[in-house]
């Protein structure tokens, strides 16, 4: 089976992830005009506000996937890094909401009577196997590309897993105990779920606009590559920095002089491709210098190995 390139499996898990919500927020609205339940109303606000993310993330992801331009010659993708960051800010909004309701049903205690809690139970049901089916692929595409936009949604909907299941407790414990406030304690731990994640999501896409170098492991892997490639004398100046689900690195290695520009470019070429192997993700530069020569006062070598 031919492998799926990154932006086909990037723009399946936005497109997957819009269509499950809007299947969620009707499916939802037909089971609170059932059961009147405020469990199920504050599910159908959380899958609302999954579809607004969701095309909101999608639309990120299409607009990263534009080849680069004049004004944009390293491409689009920092667009993913602002678009999981604004997630992050709704995300904690969201966290903080369910918090407060959660709390405020917990203060007013017993809900108003809920009715058809079977029909209430089913549609939830079928929000956790969805949604459940949804983070799977979320989880493969996130494996294969490392998109912070998908990384983002995901969590949001592990998230929904716990109110649904908050949902479907009230929902029986209403029908068959005559409880209905177990879901704002369930709901409680799943907005301190959610405000952790969106931190640690937040915190990565502010890196990465700040032009953080990747990761220490994927830096070490590129150093061995280069140590150990034909040809290849030295290097010196490795530099990365992440956007989006992009990794730029610029290296210079050091070859022999006195050989032919063509064998010094086909020695660069087949680096900058085993990079790539080893690194999908990666954009790579390589700058070839001669073996030997001192480097310039303006222009002194770092990282030199």
């Amino acid at each position: 089976m031919t492998a799926r390139s990154p932006h086909w499996l990037n723009r399946s898990a936005g497109l997957l992830s819009a269509s499950v919500a809007l299947v969620l927020v009707l499916a939802k609205l037909w089971a609170l005009s059932e059961t009147s339940a405020l469990s199920v109303a504050a599910s159908l606000a959380d899958s609302a506000l999954d579809l607004m993310v969701s095309l909101g993330g999608l639309a990120a992801i299409i607009y990263a996937m534009r080849p680069p331009d004049e004004d944009h010659a390293f491409g689009h993708s920092s667009a993913e890094d602002l678009a999981a960051l604004g997630q992050s800010v709704i995300i904690l909004i969201s966290a903080a909401v369910i918090a407060w309701a959660a709390v405020a049903r917990l203060i007013a205690g017993p809900p108003g009577p809920i009715r058809a809690e079977g029909a209430g139970i089913a549609v939830m049901l079928l929000s956790i196997l969805l949604t459940a089916g949804l983070v799977l692929w979320q989880r493969r595409v996130i494996r294969a590309t490392g998109n912070k936009v998908v990384r983002a949604d995901q969590l949001h909907y592990l998230g929904d897993l716990i109110p649904n299941a908050g949902a479907i407790l009230s929902l029986a414990a209403s029908a068959w105990l005559g409880l209905g406030q177990i879901d704002s304690v369930v709901a409680l731990g799943a907005a301190a779920m959610l405000a952790f994640g969106a931190i640690r999501i937040g915190k990565a896409a502010w890196d990465a606009l700040m032009d953080r170098s990747a990761e220490p492991e994927m830096i070490a892997g590129i150093e061995a590559i280069a140590r150990d490639w034909p040809g290849v004398q030295g290097f010196h100046d490795l530099k990365t920095r992440t956007a989006g689900s992009r990794v730029f690195v610029n290296l210079h290695i050091e070859l022999d002089g006195a050989q032919s520009l063509h064998d010094a470019h086909a020695t660069g070429a087949a680096l900058r491709r085993a990079i790539v192997k080893a690194y999908p993700q990666a954009d790579v530069i390589i700058h070839k210098d001669p073996a030997g020569v001192a480097a310039h006062p303006e222009d002194a070598r770092r990282n030199r190995s």
